[in-house]
């Protein structure tokens, strides 16, 4: 067991020795929450998964885990931005139960790497790649590294959560509805103010806090948490821009009832 925790320091995550067993247990309740789904699903919705063939099963079984995931986080996202330890050390600050919690991400994005691999064909490198940076992200603020401001990745979820029940939305037959589109108001609501508003304001006090204690930051958390602040915030004006057109696009004409 030395052994095994003399690679977190040499890695440079030592604080990953008091949560690594979280990760784990959260990568196998992603595995066991996509199998219930596997059996439950079908039984509650069986018009929609009658029609479905290849891949939309899994996938609908893996939005399932996403948002669930989603949910958990963006909740505890607001818990963690009123801790008070934290406030005062934003860059090196530590509290345990915080990192339990991005523990859970670590888990969730480790299980989804191994379902983008075996998706491939389906899902594309994007997915693998997608998996690879946020698991990154999160396992490095063991170093411990801006722990505070990993609640904003986290509060990003947000309007994914509205973003998967849209997603299902269409595979229920609901495409073009009132309910959809109240949805869809409320996504682009969230994406803004979430993504756009807050996250370009928080980018600014993430840079600000690291700029003043530059001399104690590793250069690999520079590139790492640099460039995945600098292509989320690009992606998100992006997909942001996308999501206008896609609802302009969707309900230019009559609004289904739901």
């Amino acid at each position: 067991m030395n052994k095994f925790y003399a690679l977190f320091d040499y890695l440079s995550i030592p604080t990953l020795k008091n949560h690594w067993q979280i990760v784990l247990i959260s990568a196998v309740l992603c595995s066991i929450l996509y199998e219930v789904s596997r059996l439950m699903s079908p039984v509650l919705f069986p018009k929609t998964f009658q029609f479905f063939k290849g891949y939309n099963a899994p996938n609908w079984h893996i939005h399932v885990v996403s948002t669930v995931h989603c949910v958990v986080v963006v909740l505890a996202s607001f818990l963690i931005l009123a801790d008070t330890t934290l406030k005062h050390d934003r860059v090196f600050g530590y509290v345990p139960w915080i990192a339990d919690i991005y523990s859970i991400s670590c888990g969730y994005f480790l299980w989804d790497i191994f379902v983008a691999l075996y998706f491939y064909k389906d899902q594309g490198i994007s997915m693998v790649m997608h998996g690879a940076a946020s698991f990154s992200v999160f396992i490095l603020s063991f170093y411990p590294f801006v722990n505070y401001y990993g609640a904003i990745f986290l509060m990003y979820e947000l309007s994914t959560i509205f973003l998967n029940i849209n997603w299902f939305m269409d595979k229920l037959g609901w495409t073009g509805s009132k309910l959809q589109l109240a949805n869809g108001i409320v996504l682009i609501v969230t994406f803004f103010c979430a993504r756009i508003v807050f996250g370009v304001y928080m980018s600014y006090q993430f840079w600000t806090d690291i700029y003043a204690v530059r001399d104690r930051v590793p250069m690999q958390l520079w590139v790492v948490y640099g460039t995945a602040n600098i292509v989320t915030l690009c992606l998100n004006f992006y997909w942001f821009r996308l999501m206008i057109k896609m609802l302009q696009k969707r309900f230019a004409g009559p609004v289904k009832k739901a």
